[in-house]
């Protein structure tokens, strides 16, 4: 028998972006917030000092920051025609666990989606018609368009100190920026990292082919910055031990260094860490959410009563609770009916490995940080003409190695031996003089009708609860862009006066056990039509209003970029209607 809490205004299952801004907005707002975290408490100073942190072993290799599979897993199957297994070694993604959540360990590539990314359904329809698209292609538009979420994607910017240069301000093209993104109101809250050697060689291959590189949009700090919060932050000092790691140096944007010391000190906030939501509680109605229900770490079950609840998970936890609470319908993929679950995606990355003249270039890939880069945006979305190549999507490419850490940064021509006196010569010879961008290609994943999460009929986890099931494999659309971009990406390697270059193209069924980016997308979309998405415009559940699901789970598909910015901004939307309208007249969300 569950212990019951005394009531709270709202309560947040999870504490990493959305979870914290939200509790940010609404406890400005005079709400009681708590927030109940599964994972620990991680302190950026305390947890990431710069004495110990950079140890590739224990934070890449051993997977220090995340959730282990014997905690929580899930099974995987390519179709679903196929017997699911349960992962045992995470491979593609890698699930978070802990306060802050993908935030602490991302690299901080801060996009904002493409205008057209949010009304892909129509734009592709109506510049290649609807025979164009494959037809079990179940791509839809967001509800939400880049106009409506400007400010709140400058918010987010602001709120982590973003470096990177504008391409287009308030629709004036500038120079040195991306000429193909949205108008911003105004530029970036700091300049552009400075670029190492290597990403300036690309750079200027990729002008001579008639490209116009930009650097990446970055949560790194170019310079010393404090937020609209008054948290202070510190420049980055390039010591390349930034994706899976934390910063102790306060240089990398996260809840930790940018809203969390703000959050933490309000007396109208709470948190619980290392206790499990084990379901969202709703009345006899179904219609209306009273709580949450969950496990401590000493197996005791509580009950958290609430107004509002927001679910702020990864995107296959959102779903898993959706599906354990009863709330929605689940997707059948059959029938092509239901929305929980639906519309499930991850990412579509390549490299291509350039291999130098030793006695020539010397890339010093150690210095680096999480989002250092020179990109090209010309192959991204549909930024280029699509109907002679029998495909849709794209995305980013550009030189973006982010370290030169010493496990994994081993590569070596082919035919050099796996092992061995030789092996170890050529990770000498090569290791200074070979571009290893990290995500060269980094490509959209659009939706089909067979790939999508539901619950495993066969497999449990330790509270008796079916585990979640992943079917999804690459479909030919996919395939056949991934081979278009990584082409093109490696003619600029080959340019930037690469002896050898070895392409990464992506092929075959969808790999569980090669990491790819732990973008994992859908399964509990936003949308117009409640047929087809789980959530309205505001990430409002249509069948709970008091119930708001955050994170990529609400994509119907997912882009060519890093979905953190887009992330960002939707947690301000949402967080903006619930303030401004719902707490005025608790209820489903209209079109404003």
């Amino acid at each position: 028998m569950a212990r019951k809490l005394p009531k709270r205004d709202v309560a947040i299952i999870g504490l990493g972006w959305t979870g914290s801004i939200v509790a940010n907005e609404l406890t400005d707002e005079g709400l009681d917030v708590v927030a109940i975290e599964r994972g620990p408490w991680r302190d950026a100073p305390t947890d990431y000092p710069t004495t110990f942190d950079q140890d590739e072993l224990r934070y890449r290799i051993r997977h220090e920051l995340f959730l282990r599979p014997a905690q929580l897993t899930f099974t995987f199957r390519n179709k679903m025609t196929e017997q699911a297994l349960p992962i045992r070694s995470w491979g593609a993604f890698m699930p978070m666990n802990g306060v802050g959540g993908g935030g602490v360990h991302w690299n901080a590539e801060t996009f904002r989606f493409l205008p057209s990314d949010f009304v892909v359904k129509t734009h592709l329809t109506q510049r290649y018609g609807a025979s164009f698209l494959p037809e079990d292609m179940t791509i839809q538009d967001f509800g939400v368009t880049y106009d409506d979420l400007e400010p709140h994607y400058d918010q987010f910017e602001y709120l982590c100190g973003t470096s990177g240069a504008a391409g287009n301000l308030k629709g004036q093209i500038l120079e040195g920026g991306n000429p193909f993104e949205g108008p911003r109101s105004r530029p970036y809250p700091n300049p552009p990292q400075a670029q190492p050697f290597s990403h300036t060689l690309f750079a200027k291959a990729a002008r001579e082919l008639g490209y116009k590189p930009f650097p990446q949009p970055s949560g790194n700090m170019s310079q010393a910055y404090v937020n609209p919060l008054g948290v202070r932050l510190g420049p980055c000092t390039y010591c390349g031990f930034c994706e899976w790691f934390g910063c102790g140096n306060y240089s990398k944007a996260s809840p930790q260094t940018t809203i969390l010391p703000v959050l933490v000190r309000k007396s109208n906030f709470s948190y619980r860490t290392e206790c499990e939501v084990t379901r969202i509680n709703v009345d006899g109605s179904g219609k209306r959410a009273t709580g949450v229900t969950f496990v401590d770490s000493s197996g005791e079950e509580w009950e958290q009563p609430a107004d509002l609840v927001i679910l702020a998970a990864f995107t296959v936890f959102n779903v898993q609770l959706l599906l354990m609470s009863g709330i929605g319908k689940p997707y059948d993929p059959v029938a092509n009916q239901g929305v929980i679950g639906r519309n499930f995606t991850h990412q579509t990355i390549s490299d291509a490995i350039g291999f130098f003249d030793k006695e020539k270039f010397n890339f010093n890939p150690f210095i680096a940080s999480g989002s250092i880069g020179m990109i090209i945006d010309e192959f991204n979305g549909d930024n280029f003409d699509h109907g002679p190549l029998g495909f849709v999507g794209g995305g980013y490419m550009g030189q973006v190695q982010t370290g030169g850490r010493p496990i994994q940064t081993t590569h070596v021509p082919p035919g050099t031996p796996r092992w061995g006196a030789k092996w170890k010569s050529a990770v000498r010879d090569n290791y200074l003089s070979t571009v290893t961008p990290g995500t060269g290609v980094h490509g959209s994943f659009y939706s089909y009708r067979d790939v999508y999460l539901d619950l495993d009929p066969l497999y449990k986890d330790r509270f008796g609860r079916p585990l979640m099931r992943m079917t999804i494999d690459f479909h030919d659309n996919e395939l056949k862009q991934n081979a278009y971009l990584t082409d093109k990406f490696a003619e600029i390697i080959k340019a930037m006066g690469a002896n050898q270059v070895v392409k990464q193209t992506r092929t075959g069924h969808y790999d569980v056990t090669d990491y790819q980016t732990t973008h994992l997308c859908g399964g509990a979309i936003m949308g117009t039509d409640p047929t087809t998405s789980a959530l309205n415009r505001y990430l409002q559940m249509w069948d709970v209003p008091n119930l708001f699901v955050m994170g990529a789970s609400a994509f119907p598909q997912n882009a060519g970029y890093n979905p953190t910015g887009t992330v960002g901004a939707l947690a301000y939307w949402s967080a903006e209607a619930i303030r401004t309208q719902y707490l005025k007249n608790p209820g489903p969300l209209v079109h404003a």
